[in-house]
């Protein structure tokens, strides 16, 4: 069974993102960034013997971690967990992978270690070569687990986006010109490709913007005589307020001057305004300007509405021969009214074919190349029909008088042919609906993060590596949907009597009291900000300050559990890297400036909770690194 899934469903489900942010029961859409820790890959390992050991090897066959040792898969271990191994230097090249169910053994690199254990699920990953997102309930897991904040998207910072082409002869010296009926030639089936060589007008390139931010359409491009055929090359820049010699502009119809190479006819759509400009101008893509009173797209739309389904362009599909030879006027033919077309034969041949007057209603026309007909003669109740070479015959006012006799009926010959093409525009004509004539499919929105955004809901001494969009999520701990602006992802810990400084992306441990269960919590730290009247910390001089961290069962799991840390004057935070130790401060409720949290006994949660809403959108980046003079501005296109 033939089937497509239309771009005007894709268009459709573009225009509904949008809607949601702004009906009555709107949709909550959070932009959020994540994964502070860098990427290596993940190898998941079971029924694991003997002890694996950081900096030390694994491999799968051979002797010893290379190829020249047999090898088919090895690499150098970065992290050891429970039921897992993070590995760097994937040899003998990035495409190799272990088998599931292969036996991984350890090498120290001089010598077997007798470490063993069998290969699981396998992600190849390095810093430059983040992995691509897999669309599961494992992944969503994952990627709330190392959630740092998120930041809600509004109407103001969303807007539906198309494919930026520039006002450039030198890169773009040829437009396409919007036709309704592109398509592919295959099998069985002999389409018509545009002026570029594109088969459908979803990727065609017929329209631009110019150096004024104005945005045209293209609605003739030179082509005549033939499908693509035609002297295609741009000469003057549309724009409304063209100069002398540089094209005319009228009624919202740039044409080129009279001198021009091809000619081109362009319709004007609207200005991006300079917000929309500053935040969904992208290399690639323009943004499509919302509607309303007073915007330029206002204007486009009522002329649209004033003559739905107009005929602009009359194409010379075949220019014929043994043409009667002048100037005629003929009706275009159809189900609907008005139109008219005059046309110039010269040598029995068309020479020009141009609109003077666009009639509206058309979803199908034609202009017969026959002897005109009308009321008059015996028989015909029909429109008018054929060629007329009454030059007052420019209006509709003048097909009025046919009964009259007025116009002169023009005889052509049983030899004469020739071939017109009207172009049939969008549904309700040029301007009607931005988003379907545009093939706005994509939406982009802008989210700039301001240094320690939501009061610290975004700390500024770590890095991310992962961005995406969740659709309502809830609060922490409840079934309300979150509608704060900014939402602080992260855990907290308040610490007194810190012995050294904190590193980011370093493990830190906690051996719990037997009180709370017992068992060994373990985190990541993403952020560590030392309390404003706290010295640095030494063994001497201890310190004070807030420390948040994140906690993943891939990486953090003891006895097969995560476990939670706990306020324990007896219980230290201990950090692998810096060897920094510290108590969880008891007693401690307050909000530190710039943390971005509340603590109640000296720990924080999340402001949002864990698993809720739907993953819409995930993107695995290289590192972005922040800091505190820094604002990064982030335009994130999903297509649909």
């Amino acid at each position: 069974m033939a089937a497509i899934i239309s771009d005007k469903f894709r268009i459709f489900n573009a225009s509904q993102f949008l809607e949601s942010l702004d009906e009555v029961e709107n949709t909550n859409m959070y932009f959020f960034v994540g994964r502070p820790q860098r990427w290596d890959s993940y190898l998941e390992i079971y029924s694991a013997t003997g002890t694996f050991a950081k900096d030390q090897f694994v491999h799968v066959g051979g002797t010893g971690p290379s190829a020249a040792e047999g090898a088919t898969f090895f690499g150098q271990i970065a992290e050891v967990t429970e039921n897992s191994l993070l590995l760097t230097a994937i040899g003998p090249n990035t495409a190799a992978a272990p088998a599931v169910g292969s036996q991984i053994q350890g090498h120290n690199g001089t010598a077997d270690t007798g470490a063993r254990a069998t290969s699981g699920v396998y992600r190849y990953a390095t810093e430059d070569v983040p992995p691509a997102p897999i669309d599961n309930q494992a992944e969503k897991y994952e990627v709330y687990d190392d959630l740092i904040a998120a930041k809600k998207i509004t109407t103001d910072y969303a807007r539906q986006v198309i494919r930026r082409y520039n006002w450039n002869p030198s890169t773009n010296p040829v437009f396409d010109m919007w036709k309704p009926d592109y398509s592919a030639t295959t099998t069985g089936q002999t389409g018509k490709a545009s002026a570029t060589g594109e088969e459908s007008i979803a990727d065609a390139k017929f329209y631009l913007v110019n150096g004024q931010y104005e945005v045209f359409k293209c609605l003739y491009n030179g082509e005549d005589k033939g499908l693509g055929a035609g002297n295609n090359t741009v000469t003057n820049e549309p724009t409304t307020a063209p100069g002398a010699g540089a094209g005319s502009f009228a009624n919202g119809i740039f044409k080129e001057d009279p001198g021009a190479t091809a000619n081109y006819i362009w319709k004007y759509m609207y200005t991006i305004p300079t917000n929309d400009v500053i935040r969904f101008y992208s290399t690639d893509f323009m943004p499509i300007i919302l509607g309303g009173p007073g915007t330029t797209r206002e204007a486009t739309e009522a002329l649209a509405t004033a003559n739905p389904n107009a005929i602009d362009v009359v194409y010379i599909e075949f220019d014929g021969s043994n043409l009667p030879n002048g100037t005629y006027y003929a009706p275009i033919v159809g189900d609907g009214n008005d139109g008219i077309v005059e046309l110039t034969i010269s040598g029995g041949t068309i020479q020009t074919a141009e609109v003077i007057n666009r009639g509206s209603g058309y979803t199908y026309a034609s202009v017969p190349l026959e002897t005109g007909i009308d009321q008059v003669d015996a028989g015909w109740t029909g429109a008018p029909y054929g060629l007329y070479g009454n030059g007052s015959a420019q209006t509709p006012a003048d097909w009025s008088a046919l009964g009259t006799g007025s116009l002169t009926k023009e005889t052509v010959g049983a030899t004469a042919v020739g071939a017109l093409e009207p172009i049939l525009p969008p549904q309700g004509g040029h301007g009607a609906n931005f988003e379907e004539e545009l093939n706005g499919k994509r939406v982009m929105t802008n989210i700039r993060l301001e240094y320690a955004e939501g009061s610290g809901d975004f700390p500024v001494d770590n890095d991310f590596r992962r961005i995406g969009i969740i659709r309502d999520p809830k609060v922490y701990n409840g079934s309300t949907r979150a509608t704060a602006d900014t939402l602080n992802g992260l855990f907290a810990l308040k610490l007194d009597g810190v012995t050294a400084d904190y590193q980011v992306d370093e493990f830190i441990e906690q051996t719990r009291p037997a009180s709370a269960g017992g068992g060994t919590a373990r985190g990541t730290v993403v952020s560590w900000k030392l309390d404003a009247n706290s010295p640095t910390p030494t063994a001497g001089t201890p310190g004070s300050g807030v420390l948040k961290y994140i906690q993943t069962p891939h990486l953090h799991t003891d006895e097969g559990v995560v476990r939670t840390f706990v306020q324990d004057a007896a219980s230290a935070i201990s950090g692998q890297s810096s060897l920094a130790t510290g108590t969880v401060t008891a007693g401690y409720a307050s909000s530190p400036e710039g943390s971005g949290v509340t603590f109640a006994d000296g720990l924080a949660t999340p402001e949002v909770q864990n698993n809720s809403g739907e993953m819409i959108y995930v993107e695995n980046r290289r590192l972005i690194t922040r800091a505190e003079d820094q604002i990064e501005d982030i335009k994130l296109v999903i297509e649909f």
